[in-house]
């Protein structure tokens, strides 16, 4: 009789002899091999519901030396553990450079040939630059900058917000790896002067990828900007996000609104989007109908019609929004108001019974108003259709393995705007220290900070009489909004970030309150 198991713990697998293998070779079964002594004899796992691979078997047996003894195990429990023994394998970028033979003659020979996926000599920079994709999503990395110098060149991730330069590659490769990213975003390789942008799609370790690629020429070479999206990766809540209570329930008021405009701000990757996400995902998408419009759509909502922007054909943010209005919808979300036309037709849908959701660039949430004035809309066309403002940062967390406690004092509250008796309980905030577990930076992830604008009936006023900007910001402190810096005492309290942390972020802010 055959034995079943349902799971498989991470200590039981022979790591070692799994990866005498290829992941193709095991994922075709898909079979795993266990340590002897998790099980008598030589274990095998085998995926229950898949035909019994003689073939492997052999192959398995002749490799191994020796028989072995099937076990049954569902399929995805073992694709899950084959992908996290290949993932943890796979070599490091600094290792690939060190086995690359001879980098001069490499790239000579490279720099001749028009097109890379002709060349056999090309295979260590293919994989070299498979290395470097597959080291950022090991590592948490949104971003990949490979930066051309004179006489060098710098790989650098963005890890939690912040650059750390990852690997060094010598200058004779600089060519060989932007032509072999070119390649993969269906970019022409023969244009160096112009600034060009693609994206394509890839799958490591089961984890699918999207990857956004801009090329930007310099004086020594062209600049790649990678964005890694990990499609296989959760959709946040609010909670999860870093929302407090107040800020929830702000938020489900609003969504709860018929008609209206509501807008997030904050610089590129402060996570927008994702809030906007987490915030769709409580609307009642089975009574009400929902559609996006984005560039590019970053993540599937599940009873969402999302559309994509597609400038080569014309199809425009404004474009695309006309025609999202004539399907009836109830919700519309624009990834950005980039330009008037924009502006005005959303704020008209607002107008005509429409919510609304959009993001703008500004540092802080009132600045958005101005920022729409600026534009051209009609102040009374702003005053009349926006329901609520949402500035935000994202700020790293500390490592919950090596942060330092430290007296809390009340010029640290001073620093972030708050009275301090606002916290008088707490005696104790933390630093940043390092260890192994966060890379020695001290930070281990993301939480947001938000500053709110509910346009109250005295925000609705000052718009119409066209206030500007210190005089909106005087009305909102009398309504006790909370500035970016002031959110941000409540993570410091609660030993979720820094003191350091929250002043990097909010400074500009910080010290306007201050002032």
């Amino acid at each position: 009789m055959i034995t079943r198991i349902t799971r498989i713990v991470p200590e039981a697998v022979d790591t070692e002899r799994a990866l005498r293998f290829s992941l193709a070779v095991l994922k075709r079964g898909p079979l795993l091999p266990l340590q002897p002594e998790h099980a008598q004899d030589n274990p095998v796992v085998i995926a229950e519901d898949s035909p019994w691979p003689y073939e492997i078997l052999d192959d398995i047996r002749r490799v191994l030396g020796f028989e072995v003894r099937p076990l049954l195990a569902p399929k995805e429990v073992i694709l899950m553990e084959l992908n996290r023994i290949f993932d943890m394998a796979s070599t490091s970028a600094e290792k690939m450079l060190e086995d690359l033979d001879d980098y001069n003659s490499l790239s000579h020979e490279i720099e001749e040939v028009k097109d890379i996926l002709d060349s056999d000599d090309e295979a260590p920079v293919i994989r070299l630059v498979n290395t470097l994709i597959g080291q950022a999503l090991r590592e948490r990395a949104s971003d990949i900058h490979i930066e051309p110098f004179e006489s060098e060149v710098l790989v650098r991730f963005r890890v939690d917000g912040v650059l750390y330069t990852a690997v060094k590659p010598p200058k004779s490769v600089q060519s060989a790896m932007v032509s072999r990213i070119k390649v993969m975003a269906d970019l022409d390789i023969a244009e160096k002067r112009h600034p060009q942008d693609g994206r394509f799609r890839m799958r490591i370790a089961g984890r699918e990828v999207d990857v956004r690629v801009s090329v930007l020429p310099t004086a020594y070479g062209e600049r790649v900007v990678m964005r890694l999206l990990d499609r296989s990766s959760r959709m946040l809540t609010l909670k999860e996000l870093g929302y407090s209570d107040e800020q929830m329930r702000l938020t489900k008021q609003v969504l709860k609104a018929p008609h209206g405009i509501v807008l997030v701000t904050g610089p590129t990757g402060s996570g927008k989007t994702t809030s906007l996400y987490a915030s769709l995902m409580m609307v009642d998408r089975e009574n009400r109908n929902v559609l996006t419009i984005e560039d590019p759509i970053e993540y599937q909502l599940q009873g969402v019609g999302q559309m994509q922007v597609q400038s080569k054909i014309g199809v425009s943010f404004s474009q695309g929004l006309r025609s999202i209005l004539r399907q009836d919808p109830d919700i519309i979300m624009i990834g950005e108001i980039r330009d008037l036309e924009t502006a005005e037709i959303a704020i008209q849908a607002s107008l005509t019974g429409h919510l609304v959701f959009s993001t703008l660039h500004t540092n802080d949430a009132l600045s958005a108003i101005v920022r729409l004035q600026d534009m051209g809309v009609e102040p009374y066309l702003v005053a009349s259709s926006l329901l609520m403002v949402q500035a935000q940062r994202l700020v790293r967390q500390l490592c919950p393995d090596c942060k330092v406690a430290r007296p809390a004092t009340a010029t640290d509250w001073k620093l972030l705007g708050v009275d301090a008796t606002q916290y008088a309980d707490v005696s104790h905030i933390y630093e940043a220290g390092g260890c192994d577990h966060c890379m020695q930076t001290g930070y281990l992830g993301r939480k947001a900070v938000f500053e709110m604008a509910q346009i109250s009936g005295a925000l609705r006023a000052a718009i119409h009489d066209e206030k500007n900007l210190a005089q909106l910001r005087k009305i909102a402190a009398q309504e006790k909004m909370y500035s970016l810096a002031q959110d941000g005492s409540r993570h410091v309290a609660a030993g979720i970030t820094s003191m350091d942390e929250i002043l990097r972020v909010t400074l500009k802010e910080t010290v306007d309150d201050i002032s």
